[in-house]
């Protein structure tokens, strides 16, 4: 019996939480990221990954709120993600992807650069990042940065190198003014807990130091699973559960990134 109001306990939480991402036109900390609280000026937004597949499966939520607020949205792949010798195929399919989370195709670039080649244990050069990511925010007049923190949410080291170009970036150039924001990564509980994770998620935002982190939840979940399913070499069994279960198809937490830190 105990087991059973357990069940039945998780399953309310799911749906009230679905409901609230569905239904709230939008959290307080969500009306306020990129906007001053006045009249809304759009931004020029780079969103920075490190492969094809990044930015369906850990920044929906990001792109669909930079989107319906009119900010002009460049994604920035550093890899095409040839690890399995399929670059070329995954490259179309981030194009394929796009086009369902409306970025126009000729703001996405997706590099294949000798020194940055997919894998686990191939480090990438965070001076080799910045410099490419300096060029890039300069050739479109980028004021804001997004990608993963220092954990990557996976932990993988190409996430976690994109992380650190980009504080080398801002470290070098400390006096241009750029804001950067980091995807948070959680524990492994929190990560899996679908939709339930909206709550901590809104509280941790609440509670961070005023407008140094965000809460975006997405109001079309759906859309995860749709630019997923763009990426057919990657859409295997175990990455159709994580699009359903995963947190980072229903919110993303973004926090600030201190341009006075870096990683060695």
């Amino acid at each position: 019996m105990a087991w059973l109001l357990i069940i039945v306990s998780v399953i309310v939480l799911w749906v009230a939480s679905l409901c609230k991402i569905l239904y709230a036109s939008s959290s307080p900390s969500k009306a306020m990221f990129l906007n001053n609280g006045e009249v809304l000026h759009k931004r020029n937004v780079l969103l920075v990954v490190a492969h094809p597949d990044d930015e369906s499966m850990f920044f929906t939520p990001t792109i669909t709120y930079l989107i319906s607020r009119g900010h002009n949205l460049h994604i920035l792949c550093m890899s095409t993600g040839n690890a399995d010798g399929m670059g070329n195929i995954r490259k179309e399919e981030l194009y394929q992807a796009s086009a369902i989370l409306k970025i126009p195709l000729q703001q996405v670039k997706i590099l294949d650069h000798p020194e940055l080649q997919d894998g686990f244990g191939k480090a990438w050069d965070c001076n080799l990042l910045a410099r490419i990511i300096e060029e890039e925010t300069l050739n479109h007049s980028i004021d804001v940065i997004i990608t993963f923190d220092n954990y990557g949410v996976s932990g993988h080291c190409n996430h976690r190198d994109v992380n650190h170009g980009i504080r080398k970036l801002l470290y070098d150039t400390s006096q241009r003014n750029i804001e950067a924001w980091e995807l948070v990564s959680t524990n492994i509980i929190r990560k899996y807990s679908g939709p339930v994770d909206i709550w901590l998620s809104i509280i941790s935002a609440a509670i961070y130091p005023d407008g140094q982190m965000h809460c975006l939840l997405n109001e079309h979940p759906n859309k995860s699973h749709t630019a997923m399913a763009q990426h057919m070499s990657q859409w295997v069994w175990f990455r159709k559960l994580f699009v359903s279960f995963s947190s980072y198809t229903y919110v993303n937490t973004l926090r600030k990134i201190k341009s006075t830190s870096i990683h060695a």
